[in-house]
């Protein structure tokens, strides 16, 4: 299949490792581009099955891209390829899988649908049972390689996030056509955020906050909008419940934030388009005078592993480094809802202060 990827949009002789946002009938095409050129190989004098080769999705094959005239820094991926191969047997499996997703993709785009990642995961699992199982994860690691594949965006090929998160604050928000969306009075659980890329660039947002504080947890998403900290500090809430993270001080929380920050390895050709320079807010070594020594928590191996993850990284930056170094040599992690021994309303006290004295790395 060499002659496919130097012959197709696929070839390495690209200078940018990234995924396109594309239109549907450019992804129809380039699906198209790949299967007939997989056929044509096949039925050649000499035929012969190849790998699929894949730009590599691994930390060895990382940069950081540290912005010029910008605070954003992002990772990226250079030109170095893995494969999936049909004729190892530990692999013949993940061949065939990348062209089951790339065929459900291709029907997806021809019926004009978007799908959730997870609706795509339960479709493979009854049209396809020999090769995607219950593990939810296998459907994402092949639409990662169809994206590595195909150089375009999971959006391009009519996959779209769930509708998780929420928002609640100073912000105004409107849909073609509907009424405006008040989000400051939505109430502790906020206004759902949808995954759909289409509806939210069709939107209408109008705001006067300074800040956007992004939740971790969902729990402290809503203890924050249900005390109302927008109106102590102009500023709009945002929760994925589960990421990035401000609400706690420990390793996998930290490597939420940085994974905000930078983008992430999963997410391969488009982790530059996510990232932003958000900054780490929440619980730091000079906060732990606040919280009881009984409510730290002793770092689990997993902890542990992450934390050493993390210092290897080129990504972290040193001020983090040093927290993280610190959290390791005391061998505990702090919660944020520690923080409510001083009371239920003390949180927001504390957000408010921090944001104010621009207490934040």
């Amino acid at each position: 299949m060499a002659d496919l990827f130097r012959s197709s949009t696929f070839s390495s002789d690209q200078i940018l490792c990234n995924a396109d946002i594309i239109s549907s009938s450019e992804a129809r095409a380039r699906i198209e581009v790949a299967v007939l050129n997989f056929l044509r190989i096949l039925n050649s004098s000499s035929p012969a099955i190849s790998d699929l080769p894949l730009i590599s999705r691994r930390w060895s094959n990382s940069r950081l891209n540290r912005g010029l005239l910008t605070e954003v820094s992002s990772i990226f991926l250079s030109h170095s390829f893995c494969s999936r191969s049909l004729l190892r047997p530990n692999s013949a499996k993940a061949f065939v899988r990348v062209w089951k997703v790339m065929e459900m993709c291709f029907q997806i785009l021809v019926q004009e649908k978007r799908v959730t990642q997870r609706e795509l995961f339960y479709k493979l699992l009854c049209t396809s049972p020999q090769y995607f199982t219950s593990q939810l994860f296998l459907t994402l690691v092949y639409a990662s390689d169809v994206v590595a594949l195909l150089r375009c965006s999971r959006f391009s090929l009519g996959i779209m996030a769930s509708s998780r998160g929420a928002v609640a604050g100073r912000l105004l928000l409107q849909e073609p056509n509907q009424e405006i969306v008040d989000c400051s009075t939505c109430g502790s659980s906020g206004h759902v955020i949808s995954g759909d890329m289409n509806q939210l660039e069709r939107m209408v947002m109008k705001a006067d906050a300074r800040y956007i504080i992004v939740v971790e947890k969902h729990a402290i998403f809503q203890r924050l909008a249900e005390d109302r900290v927008f109106n102590q500090i102009p500023s709009i809430l945002i929760t994925a419940k589960g990421y990035p993270d401000i609400a706690t001080r420990n390793p996998a929380g930290l490597a939420i934030l940085c994974t905000f920050k930078f983008g992430s390895i999963g997410m391969g050709l488009e982790a530059y388009r996510y990232a932003c320079n958000v900054k780490w807010l929440g619980l730091r070594g000079d906060d732990l005078q606040l919280i009881p020594e009984e409510s730290l928590i002793p770092l689990k191996p997993r902890d542990l592993q992450i934390a050493k993850s993390l210092k290897s990284s080129e990504t972290l930056q040193e001020n983090y480094r040093n927290e993280l170094e610190v959290m390791v040599q005391s061998g505990r992690r702090a919660e944020i809802e520690a923080l409510y021994f001083h009371g239920y309303d003390f949180l927001g006290k504390y957000i408010a202060k921090k944001i104010v004295q621009a207490n934040y790395i």
